[in-house]
């Protein structure tokens, strides 16, 4: 992760910092737009920006000032893409500090585009209650956060109780607004309902990633026609994979292999000649030969690899694990010495899988294989990447895998078993 929000109310609020060369620096407010800000909450899987604060408002800086001129197109898929004045190069002083908020926000659902909606008010998120709660108002919520049509429209706490104020009740939207908080409601704060009615939302996902180390690379597969089929790697290219990662909440891509870089699917081939350019919000936004039309055979299914640096492997699935990180072409384990939820939050967050629940140790998810690469690990809970918590450095250690740390988040306890 290559941007976080700090000294806010919460992670998705705050001081807009970027990390070059091995430390955090901050932006400078010259030209600092909602555009801007958009890209740094899409980054953070935090929902559409609300608002893109000057002038310091969430406190100075004390690092250097890394960014200055930042001008986005809002399509990016890291602050760091945008055109800028070049990393160091500004002429501002601290009191300048950029900043991004956003206030509404999807949680304890298995990916970036389901869960239960939040809203931020009075320092605080708040549920949204279920009265009159349906698929017009999940429509909103699908566009606000680029997530595409709304499957379903969920009541009864479907994801959970929250534990906060309730925010909202009686949401009436047309369908046609831009963001849930233009929809008529009741008011913020005044509602008659508990939290047993917390509203939840379901996009589609018709793209997704298999057969590769986590949730973030592997093969690319469409839904269509109620089966899944993989893309042709005709054309295939780095802003075809960056549409993929960005619809999967799935930070920068790094890669666009070809030639079943992750093994061969199976069944139709929906796409061949794939040619995004870069801002659609979903892969079959992007223009191509049309479904299943194409020449292909499964030796050229198109892939993708993010720069996803955690995962959890050998749990029930996704979500639970032994916690292993990637470093220089290889995956290591975490040492269990000071394991602590905190930690295990970190992961969590960074895989899209809810609230951490436990963070067991003594390799309860069996022995890994390979390094350990991570010791003494101490997270605030707030970092964007398990690899920004203090440790005790790459590879230093006095740990055998008997002591591998494991993580089980919330969906790791609402998913399926694969």
């Amino acid at each position: 992760m290559t941007v976080r929000l700090v000294d806010g109310p919460n992670r998705c609020s705050g001081r807009v910092e970027v990390y070059q060369d091995g430390s955090w620096g901050t932006v400078c407010d010259d030209n600092w737009a909602l555009l801007d800000a958009q890209v740094v909450c899409r980054e953070l899987s935090c929902g559409p920006a609300t608002e893109a604060p000057h002038q310091a408002h969430f406190g100075e800086g004390s690092s250097s000032i890394l960014l200055d001129d930042v001008a986005c197109m809002g399509s990016e898929g890291s602050l760091l893409e945008c055109s800028s004045g070049g990393i160091g190069n500004h002429d501002c002083g601290h009191d300048e500090d950029a900043n991004g908020i956003s206030r509404v926000r999807l949680v304890n659902g298995p990916n970036n585009c389901s869960g239960r909606v939040e809203v931020f008010d009075s320092g605080q998120w708040g549920t949204v209650c279920d009265d009159d709660w349906d698929q017009r108002d999940a429509q909103v919520m699908c566009r606000e956060f680029g997530c595409g049509e709304a499957l379903e429209a969920f009541g009864s706490a479907r994801f959970g109780k929250g534990s906060g104020s309730i925010s909202l009740d009686d949401l009436a939207c047309s369908g046609s607004e831009d963001s849930l908080l233009q929809c008529p409601h009741s008011g913020l704060g005044n509602h008659d309902c508990g939290h047993h009615e917390d509203a939840g939302n379901n996009s589609i996902s018709r793209v997704r990633l298999v057969n590769g180390p986590n949730n973030c690379s592997g093969r690319v597969e469409v839904f269509h026609s109620g089966q899944w089929g993989t893309v042709c790697d005709d054309d295939w290219d780095l802003l075809d994979a960056k549409v993929v990662c960005r619809a999967l909440g799935c930070g920068v891509a790094l890669e666009a292999p070809d030639q079943a870089h992750f093994g061969q699917g199976r069944g139709e081939i929906w796409l061949k000649d794939v040619q995004c350019s870069g801002n659609e919000g979903s892969l079959l936004g992007c223009s191509s030969d049309g479904l299943r039309s194409h020449n292909c055979g499964h030796s050229e299914d198109a892939a993708v690899i993010s720069d996803l640096t955690v995962r959890l492997v050998d749990g029930p699935n996704r979500c639970s694990g032994r916690v292993e990180v990637y470093q220089d072409g290889s995956w290591g384990t975490v040492c269990d010495d000071n394991w602590a939820l905190l930690d295990a939050q970190v992961v969590c967050r960074e895989l899209s899988c809810g609230p951490a629940t436990e963070a067991p140790h003594q390799a309860h998810f069996g022995e890994g294989s390979g390094s350990i690469l991570l010791d003494d690990v101490a997270c605030m809970g707030s970092e964007g990447s398990l690899l920004e918590c203090s440790s005790g450095g790459i590879g230093n250690h006095d740990c055998g895998h008997d002591e591998d740390a494991s993580v089980t988040c919330m969906m790791g306890k609402i998913l399926p078993d694969p």
